[in-house]
C-alpha cells in the first residue's frame, strides 16, 4: 500500500543547521541537507517523496534511482509500491532498496539527508528508530522527536520478533519523553530483562537514546499501551528514588558533624564493638518465640515393678558385671540422679502395656538383652540416652518399644499432631529398612511408619508423607532433600533416635544432621546408639542431647567378639585368591558366609570369577541399584545364596542370624571396621568364625589387631606377632632419623 509523504519544515536542535522533518503524506517542499547528495531538492512529484537525482543518499539499504521510498527493500524502478520486492520508487518493507534520495524504513544508513526507519545511521542529518542512532536529525517513518540526539541509542527493536506484528498504531507519533541517565539501567534493567517486560506486557517498542545529561525515551504503539508503558516506566523509577533517599538518609545519619571535622586532619569514625551477650539474648528470644505455639509433650511413662524395685545394690552390681560387663553413668553436671534398675523380664518394663507384652511374646523371645534391660528403664522415665555397644545387641528394640508408648501416650491425639512423632535416622538403606520391618514386625496401635532412603522412589515417599504417618525411618541425604523442599514437618517430633551414629559420621552426614535437628523441636526427646566411642560421637552428644545417661555394653573403649573364633592368616596379596577359593569349596552345605572386601571394583572381580566357576554368589556394595541390593539380601536371608561378597556397606545393620562365618579377604581400614565386620557372626547367642587374611600393607594396624585378639582369648599367630614387632621397630627408626635430622638442622643454626 503507497502513500505520499509530505515533508514539513519543523523546529530543530540548535546544533542541527540542516533542521528535521516530519513527515505528514502529501506535498512537500526544500530541504538544505548537509549530505553528501549536492544541491538535492526534494519535489512534490509523483508520490510525493522522490529527491532530484543530483545527490546520491547512500542508505544501508541502498537505494539508487529516482521517487523511490525504500523501507527495507531493494529497488530499482520507479513510481511503484511494493511490500517485499524490490523496485524503484516503492515502499518496500522488507528488502534492500537501491536508489538516491530513498526512504529506507528498515535498513542501515550511512549518507546523509537521507531517512531510515530502525537502521543504524553512520552520518549526519539522519534519524533512526528504534534502534541505534549515530547522528543527529535523522527522520523516521514511524514519527518524529524535537532535537538532535547523540551518543548510544539503548532501543530494543530485535523484541519485535517477540512481540509479532507492528504493534497497533504503529504510525502514530511515538510518546516521548526523557529521564537522567543514571536511570537508564533502572528503566533497562539486567541484560534488558526489565524493559523486554513492559514491552511484552505492552505491546510496545521502547527505544532509549543517552544524550549527555538526559536520555531521551520514546514509546510506540497504540494510544493506550503508551500510557501503560509510560506509567510502569515510572513505577521503577519511583522505586529506585525511594531506596535511593532511604539509602542516603542512612548514610547521612551515620557521618559525624561538620562542625566536628578538621580541615588538617582525617576523622576516622570507630566502628562499634559487637555486644555478644546482647546478640545471644536476641537469638534465644527468636528461639523462643519459634517454639512458642508447640503442644505440651509427656516423657515419663516409668513405673518400676515390685520385683525390679527389690534388687539389692549388690544384686544389681553383679547383674551388670555377669551380662558384659554393663557400665552405666549420669553425664549431667548437677546432682547426679539414681541409675535405675535393670528390668530382667519383659514385664517388669511393660507390665501396664499388655499388646506390647503380646507381640513380643509372639515373637518368641524369652528374656531382655543385657542393653535393653539397662536401657528400657532409663528411656521410659523420658531420661535422653546413649547406648554404646557392638552390633547385634538387640540395640534396635532398646529404643523402638519405649518410642512406641512415647507415641501413643502424648496428651495430643495422633490426629491432631500434623505430623510425625518419632524419628530415626540410620546411616544406610539396609539398616533403615531393617528398622522399618521391625516396626511393621512388633506394630502397636496402629502406628504407621515410613522408610525413607535414597534410591528409593521418591513420589512415593513424599506421598506417604502427605496421607500422614506416625514414624519415620530415614537415611540423613533423603530426609534432608524432602526437609529443605518442605515435603516433611518436622516440628512435630518428640522422640527422635541417632542410630549408630559413629557410622553416620564416618560417611560424612554430620552437616545433614545438624540442619535436620534445626527443624525438631529442642524439648524431643533423644536417644543415640552408637557400635564405639569416638570424640566425634562425643561432641555430636553433647551438641545435641540434654543431660543424657550413658549404658556402655562391654568395655569403654573398642568392645572385644566373645562368641566369635577368630582366625587370622598372615599371607600375601598374590596368595588371597587361592585361599579363598580354597575356603569356599570346603564349605559345608549349613554353612552361610559373607565375604567382606575394601573396594567395589575387588568385589566385581571376585564375583565374576567365582561365577564363572559355578559358584552361586550375591554382591552388595553401593553402586548397585536399589532393587539388586534389596534382592542380595533377600537371596542370602532365605538361604538361595549361601556366599555374600559386600563392601562395609553391609558390616553395620546387617541382620541375618544365621551367618556361620565372615571372611576378611581385604584387611578393613581401622580396627573399629573390624569388629563391625566379625560381628555379623555369632549373634543370637550362637556362635561363630571369622577368618581374616592379614598383608604386609595391613602392618600398621597389627599391634590393635593383637590387642583384640588378647581380649577375646584368642590364638595369636607367631607371624602376626613377628610383623607388629618389625613394624614398631621400623617406626621407631624413622622417629629416631627425624629426631636426630631435627637436632642437625639447629645446629647449623647456631654455627
Amino acid at each position: 500500500m503507497s502513500w505520499a509523504p509530505e515533508w514539513k519544515r519543523v523546529e530543530s536542535n540548535p546544533r542541527d543547521p540542516g533542521g528535521s522533518w516530519d513527515n505528514r503524506g502529501g506535498h512537500g517542499g526544500a530541504r538544505e541537507g548537509r549530505g553528501q547528495g549536492r544541491g538535492g531538492r526534494h519535489s512534490g512529484g509523483q508520490g510525493g517523496g522522490s529527491w532530484d537525482g543530483r545527490g546520491r543518499s547512500r542508505d544501508p539499504g541502498r537505494s539508487q534511482g529516482q521517487g523511490q521510498v525504500s523501507d527495507s527493500g531493494r529497488g530499482r524502478d520507479q513510481g511503484r509500491d511494493s511490500d517485499l520486492g524490490g523496485g524503484g520508487g516503492e515502499d518496500s518493507d522488507s528488502s534492500r532498496g537501491r536508489g538516491s534520495g530513498g526512504d529506507s524504513d528498515s535498513g542501515r544508513g550511512r549518507g546523509q539527508g537521507q531517512d531510515s526507519d530502525p537502521g543504524v545511521g553512520g552520518g549526519p542529518d539522519q534519524d533512526s528508530d528504534p534502534v541505534r542512532g549515530g547522528s543527529p536529525d535523522r527522520d523516521s517513518d514511524l514519527g518524529q522527536c524535537q532535537g538532535q540526539h547523540q551518543g548510544k541509542d539503548y532501543g530494543w527493536s530485535s523484541l519485535s520478533d517477540h512481540l509479532g506484528p507492528r504493534a497497533t498504531g504503529s504510525r502514530e507519533l511515538p510518546l516521548c519523553f526523557s529521564l537522567n541517565n543514571n536511570m537508564v539501567g533502572v528503566v533497562i534493567g539486567r541484560g534488558g530483562s526489565k524493559i523486554k517486560d513492559i514491552q511484552h506486557l505492552t505491546n510496545t517498542k521502547i527505544q532509549i537514546i543517552k544524550g549527555d545529561s538526559e536520555a531521551e525515551v520514546k514509546i510506540f504503539g497504540s494510544h493506550d499501551m503508551k500510557a501503560k508503558a509510560k506509567e510502569a516506566i515510572e513505577t521503577l523509577l519511583k522505586k529506585q528514588q525511594s531506596y535511593n533517599s532511604k539509602y542516603a538518609d542512612n548514610a547521612a545519619s551515620q557521618l559525624p558533624s561538620e562542625s566536628s571535622l578538621s580541615t588538617n586532619y582525617t576523622v576516622r569514625r570507630a566502628q562499634p564493638l559487637l555486644d555478644w551477650d546482647q546478640i545471644r539474648a536476641e537469638s534465644m528470644k527468636w528461639e523462643k518465640r519459634k517454639w512458642a505455639d508447640l503442644p505440651p509433650i509427656k516423657k515419663d511413662f516409668y513405673i518400676e515393678s515390685k520385683e525390679t524395685s527389690l534388687m539389692s545394690e549388690a544384686e544389681v552390681d553383679n547383674w551388670r558385671k555377669e551380662n558384659f560387663n554393663i557400665i552405666c553413668d549420669d553425664l549431667k553436671i548437677a546432682e547426679k540422679r539414681i541409675i535405675p534398675n535393670p528390668t530382667c523380664k519383659f514385664k517388669d518394663a511393660f507390665q501396664q502395656y499388655p499388646e506390647l507384652l503380646r507381640n513380643i511374646t509372639m515373637a518368641g523371645f524369652q528374656k531382655p538383652t543385657p542393653i535393653q534391660s539397662q536401657a528400657w528403664p532409663i528411656i521410659l522415665q523420658g531420661i535422653d540416652l546413649i547406648g554404646v555397644a557392638q552390633t547385634g545387641t538387640g540395640k534396635t528394640l532398646a529404643y523402638l518399644m519405649p518410642g512406641f508408648i512415647h507415641l501413643s501416650s502424648q496428651p495430643i491425639p495422633k490426629e491432631q499432631r500434623n505430623g510425625p512423632g518419632m524419628l530415626v535416622l540410620t546411616p544406610t538403606r539396609e539398616l533403615a529398612l531393617q528398622v522399618n520391618s521391625e516396626c511393621s514386625k512388633y506394630s502397636y496401635e496402629g502406628l504407621k511408619s515410613i522408610c525413607i532412603y535414597g534410591g528409593g522412589n521418591r513420589k512415593e515417599q513424599i506421598q506417604a508423607i502427605t496421607e500422614g504417618v506416625d514414624i519415620i525411618i530415614a537415611t540423613p541425604g533423603r530426609l534432608n532433600d524432602l526437609q529443605m523442599n518442605n515435603f516433611v514437618n518436622l516440628r512435630s517430633i518428640t522422640y527422635l533416635v541417632l542410630d549408630e551414629a559413629d557410622k553416620m559420621l564416618d560417611l560424612g552426614f554430620e552437616h545433614q544432621i545438624m540442619k535436620i535437628l534445626l527443624d525438631v523441636r529442642p524439648d524431643r526427646q533423644t536417644i543415640m546408639t552408637s557400635a564405639t566411642w569416638p570424640d566425634t560421637v562425643r561432641r555430636l552428644a553433647h551438641s545435641y542431647l540434654k543431660e543424657p545417661m550413658i549404658v556402655y555394653v562391654g568395655t569403654l573403649d573398642l568392645a572385644a567378639v566373645h562368641t566369635v573364633k577368630q582366625n587370622v592368616i598372615v599371607t600375601t596379596e598374590e596368595e588371597k585368591r587361592a585361599l579363598i577359593q580354597e575356603f569356599l569349596k570346603n564349605m559345608s552345605p549349613q554353612d552361610k558366609v559373607i565375604v567382606f572386601v575394601s573396594r567395589k571394583l575387588i568385589a566385581d572381580d571376585l564375583s565374576s570369577d567365582l561365577s564363572i566357576q559355578g559358584i552361586p554368589v550375591q554382591l552388595l556394595h553401593g553402586d548397585r541399584d536399589q532393587s539388586d541390593r534389596e534382592q542380595a539380601l533377600e537371596d542370602f536371608r532365605t538361604g538361595r545364596v549361601k556366599i555374600l561378597i559386600a563392601t562395609d556397606l553391609a558390616s553395620r545393620g546387617l541382620d541375618v542370624d544365621d551367618i556361620t562365618h565372615v571372611y576378611n579377604y581385604d584387611f578393613p581400614r581401622n580396627i573399629e571396621e573390624y569388629v563391625h565386620r566379625v560381628g555379623r557372626t555369632g549373634r543370637a547367642g550362637k556362635t561363630g568364625i571369622s577368618i581374616t587374611l592379614f598383608t604386609k600393607s595391613d602392618s600398621k594396624t597389627a599391634n590393635e589387631l593383637i590387642k583384640i585378639l588378647k581380649r577375646a582369648s584368642q590364638i595369636i599367630p607367631e607371624d602376626l606377632a613377628t610383623m607388629a614387632e618389625e613394624y614398631q621397630l621400623h617406626e621407631e627408626k624413622k622417629d629416631t632419623e627425624r629426631r636426630s635430622r631435627k637436632y642437625q638442622g639447629k645446629s647449623k643454626k647456631f654455627n
